[in-house]
């Protein structure tokens, strides 16, 4: 087979959060599987597909590698490399969509492909929250897959996501974290229930936030974190009379002993307790603070940060046990308070 002809049937997505060696090797699968690849058929060299990639050499090494390892490749020293194999069938390929990278996402994204395996090729897709660059992305990617894994979490446009989502052959659809209005059919879902899972963390939580007069919950303007965390937050104060507000801008509220803190972006952590440092304020004492979503880190920081969290291990784990075992199931994923110091 020509050189020319190899890659015409080898894409690198610039767009893609793959590792672009697995854009690579799952392109040559691909092609084998298509016929376009065939076996004893030579392959470019090291150099030759660092330069007409536009890849690195380590990246083109780790993607010959990886092929090497599943037995599709094979090399001769002074000759080069060569499909040793086409016997083999890729029964699925992932298309993968988060809105964003944060800690958690990554051990979604981690138990995910663990859980799935090494040989199952998974393009991987971040939208920024941004509705049309998701519709975008989508719409582009609507044939050559077996799954579509998708986050769907918007900062404006939420309300027509089903639209294009729909799309979607349902029994190739799996939904991670939120289950959103308007999808129809029998699709698969792995989930969290906003509005009761904040309600009964902080109805676990009530005896230690008996000591704080005001819970204030820090929910920035704009953002893709879904309305029902409003919801169960102010259930839950109502039912126990508890002072409550909104905070939409942690850098100018004023801080004031006897309160306590619910953030749910990393930033606005950060900036908190930069605040409370800079004011004196003991975390725990004069000032409660509670995270959402947990991650290795606040088991350490202030000698541990409260937090009340989905298991994201789990959830990125039952996503792929779905896909191997073919199943349409709807499945809460468990919610837990995490108690510590800072509370």
């Amino acid at each position: 087979m020509k050189l020319t002809r190899f890659f015409d049937h080898i894409h690198i997505d610039e767009y893609s959060a793959t590792p672009k060696y697995l854009q690579l090797t799952n392109s040559i699968l691909i092609a084998i599987e298509a016929g376009k690849i065939h076996k004893n058929d030579m392959l470019p060299s090291i150099n030759e597909l660092s330069y007409e990639l536009e890849i690195s050499r380590d990246t083109a090494e780790k993607g010959y590698k990886y092929l090497k390892n599943i037995g599709v490749l094979g090399s001769v020293p002074g000759k080069g490399y060569f499909i040793t194999s086409t016997d083999f069938r890729q029964t699925l390929r992932i298309c993968l969509f988060f809105n964003k990278l944060s800690s958690h996402k990554k051990i979604i994204y981690d138990a995910f492909v663990t859980t799935l395996g090494e040989q199952v090729p998974v393009d991987f897709y971040v939208y920024n929250s941004d509705y049309m660059l998701f519709k975008k992305m989508l719409s582009n990617k609507m044939e050559g897959y077996s799954h579509y894994v998708i986050i769907p979490h918007f900062i404006e446009g939420e309300e027509k996501a089903y639209e294009i989502i729909n799309a979607i052959p349902k029994e190739k659809l799996i939904i991670l974290d939120k289950v959103i209005p308007g999808l129809s059919g029998e699709y698969a879902a792995v989930y969290e229930n906003f509005e009761r899972d904040i309600y009964n963390a902080l109805e676990q939580a009530k005896d230690l936030l008996s000591k704080y007069q005001t819970i204030k919950l820090i929910f920035p303007e704009n953002s893709y974190y879904p309305k029902e965390i409003k919801k169960g937050y102010l259930k839950f104060c109502r039912q126990y009379a508890f002072n409550h507000h909104f905070v939409s801008d942690i850098l100018t509220e004023p801080i004031e002993q006897g309160e306590v803190y619910i953030n749910l972006m990393e930033s606005d952590l950060v900036t908190l307790i930069e605040r409370l440092i800079h004011q004196n304020l003991k975390v725990g004492k004069d000032v409660g603070v509670i995270s959402y979503n947990e991650t290795p880190l606040k088991k350490i920081i202030l000698d541990g940060i409260t937090t009340i969290s989905t298991d994201f291990n789990e959830m990125g784990a039952i996503a792929a046990k779905m896909i191997l075992e073919n199943s349409n199931k709807h499945v809460k994923v468990p919610f837990y308070l995490n108690v510590r110091a800072s509370l």
